[in-house]
């Protein structure tokens, strides 16, 4: 076996052999062979690989819904609701009160069935404003406050998964 010239590939036969393949036919297929891989090299560089567009979802969002709504001065126990999520937010608020500092205001939850006191949501002393975000278990309840010198507004909502902009169902 002998080197070609100018060539990494050994020669293959016998020069002036006409048995076998020739030098210049090997030498003429490793050149085109380099020269196609060097050609498409540029190529192949520049493709990339884009997957399909997936099915765009519907976003999820969160929508909130009303369970009720009171205001006055004084104490008060709510009428019965039914949470179905358990994922609730109690809104707020506490003014006028007299002598001002003195107001207090405290809202429990509890359950309508056994009539235990499931958690405090707010106990405030004065005037304020505020949102508490709370979790319980799905069941009927309602809430118990307590006001001692201050006029105060509670809206109680809870939180109710949306697909596609409407209500999903239940």
């Amino acid at each position: 076996m002998r080197w070609n010239r100018g060539l990494l590939t050994p020669s293959i036969g016998r020069r002036g052999s006409s048995s076998g393949l020739g030098l210049d036919s090997v030498v003429r297929v490793a050149r085109f062979v380099r020269f196609v891989a060097l050609a498409t090299l540029p190529l192949l560089a520049g493709c990339e690989m884009t997957p399909a567009p997936a099915a765009k979802t519907p976003a999820a969002a969160i929508v909130w819904r009303s369970l009720g709504t009171w205001s006055g001065r004084g104490d008060r126990q709510t009428e019965s609701f039914t949470v179905e999520t358990g994922a609730l937010r109690l809104r707020w608020e506490t003014k006028d009160d007299n002598p001002p500092g003195a107001g207090r205001f405290r809202v429990s939850l509890y359950s309508a069935i056994s009539g235990r006191p499931l958690q405090t949501i707010v106990d405030r002393e004065g005037v304020g404003a505020d949102t508490a975000y709370l979790e319980d278990e799905p069941r009927v309840s309602y809430l118990v406050i307590e006001s001692a010198q201050v006029e105060w507004t509670a809206v109680l909502e809870e939180a109710v998964p949306t697909v596609g902009g409407g209500p999903s169902p239940p």
